[in-house]
């Protein structure tokens, strides 16, 4: 059973490596500071924050901190994990209070600390580790920090001057529908739109406006991924995409196989029911014919029909396109594609699982396009794959289009 710490007590570390995670209360991302003996950092290098996830002994893995003490460099004398509010005009004190852990790596908790007794901060100082001679110990801090972000990392030596973007927080968009959510629902997505945006500002695409259009395989073959719960739950994970880029956050959606439906539009309020009503391999279901659509694949219908949507010049378009396999017809899908490059669309391909993807695989070869309007990766199972790598994944590719379909004059917006 973890040990329960409460503000100023601390407590001994022998563990080779830990693991700091705060949970509850409001959505908030997690940073940390290196520091010194005088209480600052040597350099802006010792700053640890979503976009820069790594400094000696530390690393920041989304909303996840593991410190290795014995990678830390001797000059530093204590590691402060900070927590920041997401959402601007929130404050940990609007919320349940936030819960510190420190964990091993097997998963064990240690230590909890509540944190407690929290107004208006948007900025506090939760936990810090710190040597004793040679031993590391843990505190529980719990401070807020009235100066707010910028003041709290320019007072432990922080260059904001130089490096503006160090300090940047994010404008993370708020949709219709969210308020409408439990907690628990709200805070996941919250959690998952920071990771969309930090790769949108990894790529300097942050603040991108485009239509996301969401493609599903519906074929037999995809079963197991429908029956075992992860198709809906690739659904779940894209609609924080959606609210970061299409105008109102939503999500368009086809089901295909030898033909196509296109389904309502998918909102974040409606997610869940939406999966529920429409997800489904035979049968008919709210007036939709499953069993017509068919349970072999074809992709070229539902291609074109994605692609008759497009006009020259108008706003960008993001395609996430999920699939188990197929694409046989390989020389109809690259004179496709050929053809859709002229128009303002990235066409984001997602192999779910060990199958013979075809031509999706020489995709970066096919000559003939005017820009390269498309990517492709494969995962064996993609709930293995946490929410950062994943968009990670998922975006990469998309910013360098956009950039490239600008230059062209295939996208003016």
């Amino acid at each position: 059973m973890a040990a329960a710490l409460v503000k100023g007590q601390n407590a001994g570390l022998t563990q080779p490596e830990v693991v700091l995670t705060v949970r509850g209360g409001v959505a908030a991302d997690l940073s940390a500071l290196l520091v010194t003996g005088t209480g600052k950092v040597r350099s802006d290098a010792d700053f640890v924050f979503f976009n820069q996830p790594q400094a000696p002994g530390v690393r920041l893995s989304g909303a996840v901190l593991t410190v290795s003490p014995g990678g830390v460099p001797t000059e530093i004398e204590q590691i402060r994990a900070v927590i920041t509010v997401a959402a601007e005009g929130d404050t940990f004190g609007g919320a349940v209070p936030p819960v510190a852990s420190v964990a091993d790596t097997a998963g064990n908790v240690l230590y909890e600390y509540v944190i407690d007794g929290l107004d208006r901060e948007s900025v506090v100082i939760a936990l810090e580790l710190y040597r004793r001679g040679e031993q590391w110990k843990v505190r529980a801090v719990g401070q807020g920090y009235a100066g707010g972000f910028a003041d709290l990392v320019t007072d432990h030596g922080v260059s904001v001057d130089d490096e503006p973007e160090v300090v940047a927080q994010p404008e993370i968009r708020t949709v219709p529908g969210e308020a409408a959510l439990s907690f628990e629902k709200r805070q996941k997505l919250d959690l998952r739109k920071h990771e969309v945006a930090k790769v949108l500002i990894d790529k300097s695409a942050f603040g991108t406006r485009a239509r996301v259009v969401l493609v599903i395989d519906k074929t037999g073959s995809m079963q197991k991924l429908y029956r075992g719960g992860t198709v809906h739950r690739v659904v779940e994970r894209m609609i924080p995409v959606a609210t970061q880029l299409d105008d109102d956050g939503t999500l368009e959606a086809y089901l295909y196989a030898l033909t196509f439906a296109k389904l309502p539009d998918i909102t974040v309020a409606g997610g869940e029911q939406w999966a529920q009503t429409y997800l489904h391999l035979t049968g008919t279901h709210d007036g939709i014919d499953y069993d017509g659509i068919g349970g072999r694949n074809d992709e070229l219908p539902v291609m074109r029909a994605v692609i008759d949507t497009l006009a020259p010049g108008a706003a960008p378009t993001l395609v996430l396109f999920f699939t188990d396999g197929g694409f046989a017809k390989k020389r109809e899908i690259a004179a496709l594609m050929r053809e859709a490059s002229e128009l303002p669309a990235f066409w984001q391909f997602i192999g779910l699982g060990k199958a013979n993807f075809g031509v999706l695989r020489t995709l970066d070869e096919l000559d003939g396009r005017a820009v390269d309007n498309a990517g492709f990766f494969a995962l064996d199972d993609i709930d293995q794959v946490d929410d950062a790598e994943l968009y990670r994944r998922l975006l990469g590719e998309f910013p360098d289009w956009l950039r490239a379909a600008r230059t062209a004059g295939i996208v003016n917006s």
